[in-house]
């Protein structure tokens, strides 16, 4: 350190203290880019001496290395990587779909009832009507407590060895109890059946119904196998017959149907008509329909049976099937009336 200090003292003023050294501080001048590994590093410095302070730059990296390069890159976290990385879709919850250009709505072969496929509500109405219609509604013994029903006949044989009773009950008890409610399904259940509106109730106070009830193989209960809804009426249309050379100008067309019904417009007086006449597909092609009209002739009026070849019972604008059932059991006598 002692020769240090007096070959300085020789070329700049330089105070000395002991052994110690006091020089200016000067700047170093540090580069920005971090010098290659093979080249040798020099201080700038006030002292000037032939090597003295040269020294070869260690290989390990230095605190002052660290510092003069460039900071490092951060690294980027998980969640940071997670956040920036682009969202790909899910293939496991993608569901293939289909354009159905088809029409929803379905016509059952069975009731003849059209519904919409996929409509819970439609699927479930079509689900019952259909039953009621093929197979007939059911009828317990508690619908006949109260006194409201009255036995017209039992045990009415059928063809194919089947056997039943008829009921009668009073068409305007809609909202009585267990028998009101049962008795306003199976109006509604016939008027689709039909496609035709809602007996008015003015007339349903003037109804009676005639209801078939057959035995069912699968519960203690009975099934309805058909209804006839007789109402009392004023007045109805005669029908004209094939065989009659009268003009067609002055006549009516009641049905559409096969050619159609063609009556004269004179009212006549008719104390009774059928609006309504209804047999579930399972049991048709028996005899109930005749057996339940025959039955609303006898009983209708108390102590007097009608008679459908005097004209004294007429038929609402009646179906194809029903045309038929009409003319075979009333001849061609029987009348037309409107609701």
């Amino acid at each position: 350190m002692s020769s240090l200090s007096r070959s300085s003292s020789s070329k700049s003023n330089v105070k000395t203290y002991g052994s110690r050294t006091s020089l200016p501080r000067q700047p170093l001048a540090l580069s920005t880019s971090a010098p290659s590994s093979d080249t040798a590093v020099e201080l700038s410095s006030p002292l000037k001496h032939s090597g003295a302070l040269k020294r070869k730059r260690s290989t390990v990296p230095s605190l002052l290395d660290s510092l003069v390069s460039s900071p490092p890159k951060k690294k980027r976290t998980a969640a940071k990587q997670k956040e920036n990385r682009p969202v790909q879709p899910s293939t496991s919850s993608m569901t293939q779909l289909h354009l159905a250009f088809g029409s929803a709505l379905k016509t059952c072969k069975l009731c003849s009832l059209s519904y919409t496929r996929g409509a819970p509500q439609d699927e479930q109405l079509h689900k019952s009507h259909c039953q009621r219609v093929t197979k007939g509604m059911e009828w317990g013994k508690d619908e006949e407590k109260g006194g409201e029903v009255t036995v017209v006949r039992e045990g009415v044989k059928l063809k194919g060895g089947l056997k039943g009773r008829i009921l009668q009950v009073k068409a305007d008890i809609k909202g009585k109890g267990r028998l009101g409610t049962k008795v306003a399904t199976l109006l509604s259940t016939i008027d689709l059946a039909l496609s035709s509106p809602a007996i008015p109730t003015e007339s349903l106070s003037r109804s009676k119904l005639y209801i078939f009830l057959v035995p069912s193989t699968s519960s203690t209960k009975e099934k309805i196998a058909g209804c006839v809804v007789a109402s009392r009426i004023e007045t109805a249309m005669r029908i004209v017959k094939k065989s009659e050379n009268t003009g067609l100008n002055n006549l009516v067309c009641v049905d559409g149907e096969e050619g159609g019904i063609f009556c004269d417009p004179r009212p006549l007086k008719t104390p009774m008509g059928i609006p309504r006449m209804f047999v579930a597909s399972e049991f048709r092609h028996k005899g109930i329909a005749s057996s339940l009209l025959t039955a609303a002739a006898k009983n209708f009026i108390h102590g007097y049976e009608l008679d459908p070849e005097k004209g004294e019972v007429a038929f609402s604008q009646p179906t194809g099937d029903g045309r038929g059932v009409m003319f075979a059991w009333g001849g061609e006598n029987v009348r037309v009336f409107e609701e």
